[in-house]
């Protein structure tokens, strides 16, 4: 099975944002097109002002990133959370792909994702897989759509190891940026008595509450869309947050009044070149309690003094 290149364009001056969000879709890394300084860079670089007439003609006003997803793993999610977060943050954009449509890359990938034991509670079963064994882990059954969210990704697997520390049981749950749900369901499973997802995409709305009525906790979990925690109010015991940076940095500025004294505040999805910028956009009252790393990914979990 091939690989699938994934192609998305955007404004020469949204293309360091832009890839920056393709860089968190693959660990492999990613490979960007920008002629917006053609001449610049040549002359700075080679000290010429000649350059190739093909070079000349290439479009200035418009870079593009390139981003090669494995055979193992799942295009669709890959393209539904780059638009989700492009969207977050208002830059334009296209995508497109050259070795398959969206949909027809869903069915080949889901040959391949298996159930994963995640930190020491929990195993994630992919609805269309019988063959495993739960080893008295708590079975998370999950059916992903083209929502992101499937504990392939280390900032998943980071977020689900937090919650099984700060979930106790009769706990309240808010997840921002739910995509498919895993976290609240994951949440609701390991005791929490109520947990609300928002999203700004519809799609991945819905197939938060599809895994919530999969896992059977649909009574207690509130899937809405909307931009960051716009639409909530209250106070919940542990918030997640498992979105990009600048997302979290915004999300932090305003997050203590959806906090009650104990809260913990989970936020994930921060590559380490940005963790400075995260830490300093947190409220003077908040402090970090823990800090979990993987493959240049990390997560952050943090309370009120």
């Amino acid at each position: 099975m091939d690989w699938t290149e994934i192609i998305v364009t955007v404004s020469a001056k949204d293309i360091e944002t832009a890839g920056n969000i393709a860089q968190m879709t693959v660990p492999y890394g990613i490979y960007i097109e920008d002629y917006s300084s053609l001449e610049q860079e040549v002359l700075e670089i080679a000290n010429i002002d000649l350059i190739d007439e093909e070079l000349l003609a290439k479009d200035r006003e418009h870079g593009k990133i390139h981003i090669y997803i494995s055979p193992e793993e799942n295009p669709a999610e890959a393209v539904s959370y780059i638009k989700e977060r492009l969207q977050a943050e208002g830059i334009g954009y296209e995508i497109s792909s050259d070795s398959c449509d969206v949909e027809s890359c869903l069915v080949s990938w889901k040959k391949y994702f298996s159930p994963i034991k995640v930190g020491e509670k929990i195993l994630i079963r992919p609805v269309w897989r019988d063959d495993f064994e739960p080893d008295g882990r708590i079975v998370l059954n999950l059916e992903p759509g083209l929502a992101f969210g499937t504990g392939t990704h280390e900032t998943t697997r980071l977020c689900l190891e937090a919650l099984e520390k700060h979930i106790t049981n009769g706990c309240t749950m808010l997840d921002v940026g739910c995509g498919s749900g895993i976290l609240s369901v994951a949440g609701l499973l390991l005791g929490a008595e109520s947990a609300v997802g928002i999203d700004i995409d519809e799609m991945a709305v819905k197939a938060s509450r599809e895994n919530a009525k999969l896992n059977h906790v649909e009574s207690r979990y509130t899937g809405i869309k909307g931009n960051l925690a716009d639409e909530v109010s209250g106070t919940y015991d542990v918030i997640t947050a498992n979105i990009v940076a600048d997302a979290i940095i915004l999300l932090s500025s305003d997050i203590e009044k959806l906090m009650n004294d104990n809260t913990v505040y989970i936020m994930s999805g921060i590559i380490d070149t940005r963790l400075d910028d995260v830490l300093s956009a947190l409220p003077a009252s908040l402090e970090v309690i823990e800090q979990y790393e993987e493959k240049g990914w990390i997560c952050l979990a943090a309370k009120k003094k």
